[in-house]
């Protein structure tokens, strides 16, 4: 009977079917745990350096934008009836599709979600003017790869600016868009990426590039929380007293001057400045890319390292 009593002991839960792990092969998984977590660790710091670094790459770009904006803000409180080849709507027959991922893994949903909307956006312009006619440009080695996979029109390689963001390729890019949209070869530009609001927020976006819809373009969200890699609710409470704030000089626009001469005109004027704004839309949706896949990758990291700490307790 007593032995009877023994076997009946309770025992520990038979994990899986499995017999359960020796100390040795326990002190095994302990090390091999740590040795990731070091890694994951690592490469957030890594993550979160680089996201300084695009930070203040978007900080230098601010003023150009606060300006160029304020002077376009201006012609339109002034009422300037002008239009450009950039901003004249047309039926469109093809498109031209700007899509920006990274250039490595281990960022979480970054890419997959770029590619998801890329196929989704690819999908409603297909049962419209069939896929054909649709031309993908792939900022980035992991959507490069996808629409070559999915077999659709791939123009270009730009993969490197994602590694080293340069505004001179950017105005390249833009030029040639523009060539192209006036000379009627696309009839639609857009653009797929993430806008970066935060270290823990970033949107995923899909603008129309041509033609320029001036006034929902200078109304769109410009809020960026550039000061922290840390989420936290002082920071959300920050970005909502900022955009208060931001709103309330937005409504005190007004004419640089009521009675302003443009020389030569208003429409040779804007000719000028509709491209320039054009090349700092795509420049910024570079900047917003890269930084919000950096700091995806940083969440994704600092999420492993927490799951390691979490693993390693239970073993220990």
């Amino acid at each position: 009977m007593g032995l009877m009593l023994a076997c009946s002991d309770p025992q520990p839960p038979n994990l899986g079917g499995l017999d359960m792990p020796s100390l040795k092969e326990i002190k095994g998984r302990i090390a091999s745990v740590n040795s990731t977590r070091k890694i994951t660790s690592a490469m957030k710091m890594v993550a979160s350096s680089k996201l300084h670094h695009a930070q203040v790459a978007i900080q230098n770009m601010l003023p150009y934008e606060t300006m160029l904006e304020h002077i376009l803000k201006s012609f339109l409180a002034a009422e300037a009836e002008a239009q450009t080849i950039y901003d004249q709507e047309r039926p469109v027959k093809r498109i031209a599709l700007v899509v920006f991922s990274s250039n490595s893994s281990l960022c979480g949903g970054f890419n997959a979600n770029v590619i998801r909307m890329m196929q989704h956006t690819v999908r409603d312009w297909s049962a419209e003017i069939g896929e054909e006619n649709i031309e993908v440009y792939p900022v980035g080695r992991k959507v490069s790869e996808k629409a070559r996979k999915l077999g659709y029109h791939v123009c270009g390689d730009y993969a490197e600016l994602i590694d080293r963001p340069n505004v001179r390729q950017c105005i390249d890019m833009a030029m040639e868009l523009g060539r192209r949209f006036a000379a009627g070869e696309i009839d639609r530009v857009e653009m797929i990426y993430h806008h970066f609001k935060s270290a823990g927020s970033q949107i995923l976006t899909n603008k129309t590039f041509l033609p320029i819809d001036l006034e929902s373009e200078l109304e769109r969200d410009h809020e960026r929380d550039l000061t922290s890699n840390v989420v936290t609710k002082k920071a959300q409470d920050y970005l909502k007293k900022r955009g208060a704030r931001s709103k309330e000089q937005e409504s005190e626009v007004k004419p640089l001057n009521d009675n302003f001469i443009v020389e030569p005109d208003m429409n040779t004027l804007l000719t000028q400045l509709m491209p320039k704004l054009a090349h700092l839309m795509l420049y910024t949706a570079l900047l917003d890319s890269v930084a919000s896949e950096h700091a995806a990758r940083m969440v994704a990291m600092q999420t492993a390292t927490d799951n390691a700490d979490e693993l390693l307790r239970q073993l220990n």
